[in-house]
């Protein structure tokens, strides 16, 4: 069995083949997608960092994905904007299933986050007008950088998840998505220990 077949299995039981989230009054769907690359020597997870010029979430760092269109179905948006965002091809992405969603109170959104395999080494065509880098991070690294604590932004005090990364942080909706991914991995045995610690 090769590798992304490991993932695939390992993975495919603790994701929802398809999702249909209750959306609360006065929210919007969102969908993102959770590329996994799966190659030598570790396998790593995409994200994009949003242009500074962006009117929403500026200069932060998120998953590929955005608002669905009207009349749109979850999976089509998340690799939509995966297409519009990274230059990703639909066909290069073997999509697994859905975390749980995620709902930003503040913004009023709910996020579906769908994981999916990358099995070649992708190349990238990053959108200039939305992403200003393209990061990808190994598991392992991203599960040994995972904490909860303390946040400020624009005067507001809050807990968050946090993955510093070498001075790239992942915090907010993106930060609770990936814990919930790694949490998968870990129970898939595919990391080691609670958050990349050992049992």
């Amino acid at each position: 069995m090769d590798r992304i077949e490991i993932f695939r299995w390992a993975l495919l039981p603790h994701l929802e083949p398809d999702p249909r989230p209750s959306v609360p009054a006065e929210t919007s769907l969102a969908a993102v997608l959770v590329p996994v690359v799966v190659a030598d020597p570790e396998p790593r997870l995409v994200f994009t960092r949003r242009s500074d010029r962006l009117s929403r979430h500026a200069g932060e760092i998120s998953f590929p994905g955005g608002l669905l269109d009207p009349g749109e179905e979850l999976l089509a948006a998340a690799l939509r904007e995966a297409r519009e965002e990274l230059g990703l091809s639909p066909g290069a992405v073997e999509v697994l299933g859905a975390l749980p969603p995620v709902h930003t109170v503040v913004s009023g959104v709910l996020i579906v986050p769908f994981v999916g395999l990358l099995r070649e080494e992708p190349s990238f065509a990053p959108n200039a007008s939305e992403i200003a880098e393209v990061l990808e991070f190994s598991l392992p690294a991203l599960a040994a950088a995972g904490e909860e604590r303390e946040l400020e932004r624009e005067g507001r005090r809050f807990m968050s998840y946090v993955f510093d990364m070498g001075g790239k942080v992942i915090w907010g909706a993106t930060a609770r998505i990936l814990w919930a991914f790694l949490g998968v991995a870990q129970a898939a045995r595919l990391l080691p220990g609670p958050r990349g610690q050992e049992d």
